[in-house]
C-alpha cells in the first residue's frame, strides 16, 4: 500500500507523531475522507462536522464481512485525504482496494491502542474483566480527559507546522501476524466498538488525526470530541442501569454471529452464537446441536436476530427450543436514518433496551 499511516495510541500521540513532513495545504472546503463502514463513518462525522466530507464504503445495514469494492468506491478512496479503518483485520479487502485506487493519503487505524480480545477468549465472556467497578470505569474516562488536555497543549506548542507519519506496522498488525483463527479475521476480535470505553479510544484517534490533517479547525474537532465523549459516558451509565438489574440466570444471550464479545465482557453478560466472528463462516451441525442443548438446559427464553445476517438458522433454533425471538440487534452496521440504530449512540441504546426488555420480562 502507498498510504502513509497515522497510527495513534491515544490523543497524546500528537507530540510523538509530529515529525518532519510539512503539513499539506488542503483545498478550500471540507476535507475529503473515507470511512470503511457505517459505525466508523458516524463517529468521523460527529467529530469532523461540516469540516469533513465523509464517504462511507459499507453503508447502513451493510455487511463488511462480505463487502465487494466497486469502481465508485475506488474513486472515492483515490480522492480521499484520510482513510479511516477499523483495523484488526476487519476489512480483509482493504489492501486490494487501496492499491486499485492508488491511495496515497493518510491511513488511520481507529482501534489502535485498544486492548483487543483474542479470538480464543470468546468462550470466557463471563470473566467480565473490563468493568469491575464504577470507580475503575470513571478512572478510565478521567484519564481520557487528561490525554485530551495534553494533546491540546502539544497542538498549540507545535503551531501546526508539522505533519504526522508513523511506521505502518502498528501493534495490531503485529498481533495479527502471529496467527489466525476463525475465517476471515485474524487472532483478535475486531468488533471493538461494542464497548463504550473502546468507543472513546476510537473517538480520540479520529480527533487527533483530523486535527493533524486540518489544523486550522483542530479546536473545533476537540470541542466536538468533548461533547461526544460526554454523550458516550452518559449512555454508558444508562445502559449499565438497564442491564445490571438482570438476574444471573437471565444474562445469557443467543445471537446470530460472534460480534458482541466486548459488550459481553464490559456489561457482564454471556453471548453465544452459532456463527463465528465473520458472517462468512458456516456453523457446523455439531455446534448448532450443542447450542440447542444449552438453550434447553439453561432455560434460555429468547434469542436475538441481527440486522446483517441471514436469520433463518436462528429462527429454526428458536422453534426447536421453544425460545422466542427477543428482537433485532445491530452488530456491525447502523440502520438507515429512519431505523432504530441510525447512529452509534442509537445503536448501543437500542441493543441494550432490546436485551433488557426481552431478558428481564
Amino acid at each position: 500500500m502507498k498510504s502513509r499511516r497515522i497510527s495513534l495510541k491515544s490523543a497524546t500521540a500528537l507530540a510523538a507523531l509530529s515529525l518532519v513532513t510539512p503539513t499539506p495545504v488542503w483545498a478550500d472546503g471540507p476535507t475529503p475522507v473515507v470511512a470503511t463502514f457505517s459505525i466508523l463513518g458516524d463517529m468521523v462525522e460527529r467529530i469532523g462536522g461540516e469540516h469533513v466530507e465523509v464517504t462511507t464504503l459499507v453503508g447502513p445495514d451493510g455487511d463488511a464481512h462480505v463487502y465487494q469494492p466497486t469502481p465508485k468506491d475506488a474513486r472515492s478512496v483515490s480522492k480521499a485525504e484520510v482513510l479511516f479503518i477499523n483495523g484488526l483485520e476487519f476489512e480483509g479487502w482493504l489492501e486490494r482496494l487501496s492499491e486499485a485506487a492508488g491511495f496515497d493519503g493518510y491511513l488511520v487505524v481507529a482501534t489502535n491502542g485498544i486492548d483487543a480480545i483474542p479470538f480464543d477468549e470468546h468462550d470466557s465472556h463471563d470473566d467480565h474483566g473490563d468493568k469491575d467497578t464504577g470507580a475503575d470505569h470513571d478512572h478510565d474516562h478521567d484519564r481520557g480527559g487528561e490525554q485530551h488536555a495534553e494533546a491540546e497543549d502539544d497542538h498549540g506548542d507545535h503551531g501546526h507546522e508539522k505533519h504526522a507519519e508513523h511506521d505502518a506496522h502498528d501493534d495490531h498488525d503485529e498481533h495479527a501476524s502471529e496467527g489466525h483463527a476463525g475465517h476471515d479475521h485474524g487472532a483478535f476480535d475486531p468488533h471493538a466498538w461494542q464497548s463504550p470505553v473502546n468507543a472513546v479510544i476510537y473517538v480520540d484517534n479520529i480527533t487527533a488525526a483530523l486535527a493533524i490533517a486540518d489544523p486550522a479547525n483542530a479546536g473545533i474537532f476537540y470541542e466536538n470530541r468533548n461533547a461526544y465523549v460526554a454523550e458516550i459516558e452518559a449512555l454508558d451509565q444508562e445502559i449499565d442501569a438497564l442491564l445490571t438489574s438482570l438476574p444471573e440466570d437471565r444474562r445469557t444471550v443467543v445471537t446470530s454471529h460472534d460480534a458482541f464479545g466486548y459488550f459481553a465482557d464490559y456489561y457482564g453478560l454471556t453471548f453465544e452464537a452459532p456463527q463465528g466472528l465473520s458472517t462468512e463462516s458456516e456453523p457446523s451441525a455439531a455446534d448448532v446441536a450443542e447450542l440447542i442443548t444449552q438453550i434447553r438446559d439453561d432455560g434460555i427464553s429468547a434469542v436475538f436476530v441481527e440486522s446483517i445476517t441471514d436469520n433463518r438458522l436462528l429462527e429454526e433454533i428458536a422453534n426447536d427450543t421453544s425460545a422466542t425471538v427477543g428482537g433485532t440487534l445491530y452488530s456491525d452496521a447502523l440502520s438507515d436514518e429512519n431505523g432504530p440504530a441510525a447512529t452509534y449512540l442509537d445503536m448501543m441504546r437500542h441493543n441494550a433496551t432490546t436485551l433488557s426488555q426481552a431478558l428481564g420480562s
